[in-house]
């Protein structure tokens, strides 16, 4: 059974095709797009965190009924601020440059240990 698999299971990377922006003027037309994309979702977002957090900062004024919310709001805000320091930690060491890359690997992988057990 595994050899059937093995035969019909090539590991070699895709070729170069038309789904790779390749020009320059397509990568700008990609960022250009991605930029709107990432505004059109991120400003009402931000907009609405605002808002919130306005509502918040407000009812944590009266001693009596907020000032007990605070606590897992910051929490909150320090375990997002966390993660996102880890994405664009990993974004800038260029962990999602090559996406395709570790099934193949994976793939050579099983085939050596196959080979060597």
């Amino acid at each position: 059974m595994t050899n059937i698999i093995e035969t019909n299971v090539k590991a070699t990377p895709p070729s170069k095709s038309l789904d790779v922006v390749t020009s320059r003027k397509d990568r700008s037309i990609a960022w250009t797009v991605t930029i709107v994309f990432g505004v059109v979702i991120l400003v009402p977002c931000l907009m609405g965190f605002v808002v919130k957090f306005g509502e918040l900062v407000a009812l944590t004024k009266d001693p009596e009924d907020g000032g007990f919310a605070i606590t897992p709001v910051i929490n909150y805000l320090l375990a997002s601020a966390g993660f996102f320091f880890l994405l664009l930690w990993a974004a800038l060491n260029g962990m999602f440059r090559d996406l395709e890359r570790p099934k193949y690997l994976m793939l050579e992988n099983e085939r050596e240990l196959d080979a060597h057990g």
